[in-house]
């Protein structure tokens, strides 16, 4: 029955063309500002490490005076130099890594090629492990090379493309700034969405080009970017026992028991620092998992949100609307069904063959959607926001335009196809 209906449903499409094509274009237009907004919000609000991200876990701890203080207010975003080289220093995770982000210049050293600046990221050697940052060629750094301040780094497969020619550059001499490094790996394609490790250096931008070990930037004291908040004057913001947060810090733990006891561990850590002097508030630390973290800083957007909402709003409308059209097209055959109900056909068949006409309009309002979505998607890129070149409709976003075209259009043809099957075949026949 259902290549019947669906049969009667094309026919029906072709008798009333105009209407037929005013209910497709007003399902896609809903559709397709639908799905605009909810590829940007399924893009910037998805796991930007799946599998992985209930076991990375973001450090924080509170040195800041206890003047300033209220009760539960959140600690310093950021930690210290002394504390993150401490927690470094003492491993309590399956991994960790401290770092900042900074700006170096590349000095190709070749004819032709001229230097150039590039993002940095200074880190410590478990920062590619813990957070599977692919390798084309060779490995990241070990943590003899933390300790021993190496002149080693790894690069990013453009600036490889751009300096090597893309050759395997392991071993190869790279100058940064006045300083010579060797190259140990080249990153291979990696933009973790958002880039959940470092918040303050562009919540969606692309990763690093360069990354050297921590140890080595504060050995050649090389610049930083980002946030950095002091609560006393210090001629140097960065050096070792500066009053000043500016540092992130991130740690693996296997599971809830082990983050259990590294939270105590930070509570302990903070209440010997009172003890010491250095800290004056009681111990006031969080531990927050990668979602955790992303949700408190509300990374998402605000005007995202709300053009979601806006866009959900409008494909009720169109909704409205297809309703009122779809029940004007299925009175206007109230003679064709009183007829099939005269000769036998129940009504819940009529309301089956109701539905399966809306949901073919809904179909066909999916296609013409995703056109519109595509077009949409296209003028979000164009703008100069950090996350417009995010924008793009993977399988599962087209894949759910047809599913939201066809349940909208199902629910849009239940009251007409309700009010369809009850037509009295009597009165129908009567007025014929």
């Amino acid at each position: 029955m259902f290549g019947y209906y669906l049969n009667l449903a094309i026919r029906s499409f072709r008798r009333n063309k105009v209407l037929t094509a005013l209910m497709v274009l007003t399902i896609a237009l809903g559709i397709g500002a639908c799905m605009t907004t909810l590829t940007v919000f399924h893009v910037l609000s998805g796991d930007p490490l799946p599998g992985k991200s209930d076991r990375l876990f973001y450090v924080q701890l509170d040195p800041a005076p206890a003047a300033d203080y209220t009760p539960g207010e959140e600690p310093e975003e950021q930690l210290t130099r002394f504390d993150a080289e401490t927690l470094l220093r003492e491993a309590r995770g399956s991994r960790q890594a401290v770092m900042s982000g900074g700006q170096l210049i590349v000095d190709p050293a070749a004819p032709g090629q001229t230097p150039f600046f590039t993002d940095a990221r200074y880190t410590s050697a478990d920062f590619f492990a813990m957070f599977d940052a692919p390798l084309l060629y060779g490995r990241g750094w070990t943590r003899e090379d933390d300790d021993a301040r190496a002149r080693v780094a790894v690069i990013d497969r453009a600036t490889n493309d751009r300096v090597f020619g893309g050759e395997d550059s392991t071993g190869r001499t790279l100058r940064l700034g006045t300083s010579e490094f060797r190259v140990v790996g080249v990153l291979d394609a990696w933009r973790p969405v958002p880039k959940f490790y470092d918040l303050t250096f562009g919540r969606f931008g692309a990763t690093e080009s360069v990354f050297v070990p921590f140890s080595t930037s504060r050995d050649l004291q090389m610049g930083t970017s980002g946030n950095t908040n002091c609560w006393a004057s210090n001629e140097d913001s960065y050096a070792l026992n500066a009053p000043c947060a500016w540092l992130q810090y991130w740690v693996e733990l296997d599971s809830a028991a082990q983050a259990g006891d590294f939270k105590a561990y930070l509570d302990n850590y903070s209440a010997q620092q009172k003890a010491a002097g250095r800290f004056e508030r009681d111990p006031n630390t969080r531990l927050r998992n990668v979602t955790q973290w992303l949700d408190f800083k509300r990374v998402v957007p605000s005007d995202v949100r709300l053009q979601v909402w806006l866009a959900l709003g409008f494909l009720l409308v169109c909704l409205v609307n297809t309703v009122g059209l779809l029940l004007a097209k299925f009175l206007r055959r109230g003679g064709e069904i009183g007829v099939r109900r005269a000769l036998g056909a129940p009504r819940v068949e009529i309301f089956k063959q109701c539905l399966i006409e809306a949901g073919t309009i809904g179909l066909a309002g999916g296609v013409l959607g995703l056109g519109i979505a595509m077009l949409g998607l296209w003028a979000v890129r164009q703008q100069p926001a950090s996350y417009a070149k995010l924008a793009q409709l993977d399988l599962s976003m087209l894949g759910m335009t047809f599913v939201l075209a066809l349940v909208a259009s199902l629910i849009a043809g239940l009251l007409p196809a309700w009010r369809a099957m009850q037509i009295t075949p009597a009165v129908q026949l009567k007025s014929q």
